[in-house]
């Protein structure tokens, strides 16, 4: 039995079947950890989330900015993006359900010595920490209560972590963390604006993941989210969003030996800029 963590699939579902036939997955034995932002910009959203939800117990999936924005779109609380594909979905025959199967699936997990989040963690948290907060933004979008949260959660504020934070402040900032980040100061202060790599990274920023001090160091973590960034394979990291919607490669690490498997994908317009 392998495991293997599977990076930004956004719609992809033609270059997901290429890689799923090239680890040789097979779902009787094998598991799949999906890095979030499984949907949307990509061609074939319906058919990704379809696929994902056939999987039961065979697969872990994190969400992604790109799930909450669909849920977000879904009940109402936002328009859809200029570039967003997001049509089919939301015109769905069983809409509801996959609206209520991706708000009921992960923020974070980790097993088997490893960690999966879609974006990254601020540089104050412990991995237990992190696990915790992580379950809070998670009871709040499988709650009664999911449309007031969805409705509040959009905002770049506040942009650092504090013990005292409560209500929608403080779940937005754990929301904003694991599913946004790409660079923080020293001090864990998060620059969402910045998309790029992280040479050109803004000054006084760092790529989170390499933030002096930062608790969750001793983990190893599996994200995504960063295409700019692109591969990484760290000795404590790994970042597997390689631009598959962008014309890059789709990416899978099996997490047993770390090895990497990729396959190309047709991509969009090069014109069009990840936002």
């Amino acid at each position: 039995m392998s495991t293997y963590a599977i990076g930004d699939i956004q719609g992809c579902f033609e270059a997901l079947n290429l890689l799923l036939e090239k680890i040789h997955f097979d779902p009787a034995q094998d598991r799949l950890w999906l890095v979030g932002d499984l949907i949307n910009r990509g061609p074939d959203s319906v058919e990704v989330l379809h696929w994902a939800m056939g999987l039961g117990d065979r697969a872990v999936t994190v969400l992604g900015n790109h799930d909450l924005h669909f849920l977000a779109v879904a009940e109402g609380h936002v328009p859809p993006h200029r570039h967003d594909t997001l049509d089919e979905l939301l015109a769905a025959p069983d809409r509801d359900e996959l609206v209520d199967w991706l708000r009921c699936q992960r923020m974070i997990h980790a097993e088997g010595g490893w960690l999966l989040v879609h974006a990254g963690l601020l540089p104050q948290w412990t991995v237990e920490q992190a696990l915790r907060l992580g379950g809070e933004v998670e009871a709040a979008l499988s709650g009664d209560d999911y449309r007031d949260f969805l409705k509040h959660m959009y905002g770049n504020q506040p942009d650092h972590w504090e013990d005292s934070l409560t209500g929608i402040d403080r779940l937005r900032v754990i929301t904003n963390a694991m599913t946004r980040l790409r660079v923080c100061s020293p001090a864990g202060v998060m620059d969402f604006n910045y998309k790029g790599s992280p040479e050109t990274r803004p000054k006084g920023t760092l790529p989170w993941y390499e933030v002096p001090g930062r608790k969750s160091a001793n983990a190893n973590i599996v994200f995504g989210h960063w295409s700019a960034l692109g591969l990484k394979v760290g000795s404590r990291h790994v970042a597997l969003d390689t631009g598959c919607l962008w014309g890059g490669r789709l990416s899978a690490l099996r997490l047993e030996d770390r090895q990497v498997f990729q396959t190309p994908c047709a991509g969009l317009a090069s014109s069009r800029r990840l936002q």
